[in-house]
């Protein structure tokens, strides 16, 4: 972070929490074992790690200060922001026809995605700093984000279609809010990696910055909130009054993709071990 006065929240295996002192922002960073060659993706590990700190950061409403906004900033410490769902966990599950564990990670995912899509219950704004590929599952947590933060030249997509599956972790429901239902169903069903800067053209991408410029622009973005606090928190619960998408919503739709993963052949499983294959070679490259 650039800040001088910063406070190391918490310590976790996977990820890395940063903040000012006064509590006002939590700056966390995935896959902070990212240089040990692990996959920069949403293993399960990591996913109790995040869910873990974002339950601790979380106020009920008689310990909240009124008009007193926070800001949560999802980012990576790894060259990837994220690279998706854990394929190699869900071979596995697959094949062994474990229903009740691909459905305990899915909703694992969903109870993640819509605590950032509610603001941590109304006094956080949301906001994804993607500077490297957002691609599936990680996609879907920038998604769920009240705003999202790109650097140009970032790779960001839905690929799933490629071993017959969709993203059913919110990718639906929350690009529906950014874009036409029409366009959303494309994006999903192409699998098409798009360039931030043409999901910034779609209206995906809220604030686009150069390179090396993602973090300078969140520090802005909140600087400039803070200015405004109260518009803010009204608008977190306007937004969940014009625009909501319900925990069972996700949970419904992640109840389909996990019959969806079961009835997958051969072939499809063959492919995301070459994508699980390709991903290690990135990790160990990038290691």
């Amino acid at each position: 972070m650039n800040t001088i006065e910063t406070l190391r929240l918490a310590r976790y295996p996977t990820i890395r929490v940063e903040g000012p002192a006064d509590g006002s922002a939590h700056w966390l960073y995935m896959h902070a074992d990212a240089h040990t060659g692990i996959r920069p993706c949403c293993r399960f590990e990591m996913l109790e790690d995040m869910w873990r700190h974002m339950s601790a950061m979380t106020l009920p409403p008689e310990q909240r200060t009124p008009g007193r906004l926070r800001h949560f900033v999802l980012a990576s410490a790894a060259g990837a922001y994220n690279l998706g769902g854990d394929l190699e966990l869900f071979m596995r599950l697959i094949r062994a026809g474990d229903r009740d564990r691909l459905l305990a990670y899915a909703r694992r995912c969903v109870e993640g995605v819509h605590h950032l899509h509610t603001g941590f219950g109304g006094d956080v704004h949301t906001v994804a700093l993607v500077q490297g590929d957002a691609l599936g599952g990680g996609l879907e947590m920038a998604l769920a984000c009240h705003t999202i933060v790109a650097e140009e030249g970032v790779g960001m997509g839905l690929p799933e279609v490629l071993f017959g599956l969709f993203p059913g972790m919110g990718a639906y429901s929350f690009l529906c809010r950014r874009v036409s239902p029409r366009l959303a169903e494309r994006m999903i069903l192409e699998g098409e990696v798009y360039s931030s800067e043409e999901m910034h053209r779609l209206g995906v991408v809220d604030v686009l910055v150069p390179r090396g410029e993602g973090e300078a622009a969140v520090h802005e973005l909140i600087r400039r909130h803070q200015r405004a606090p109260h518009a803010y928190l009204a608008m977190n619960a306007v937004r969940g009054i014009g625009q909501p998408v319900s925990c069972e919503e996700l949970l419904r739709i992640t109840e389909v993709w996990v019959d969806t993963a079961l009835a997958l052949d051969a072939k499809s499983l063959r492919t995301m071990e070459r994508i699980v294959r390709a991903q290690e070679r990135w990790a160990g490259l990038a290691g």
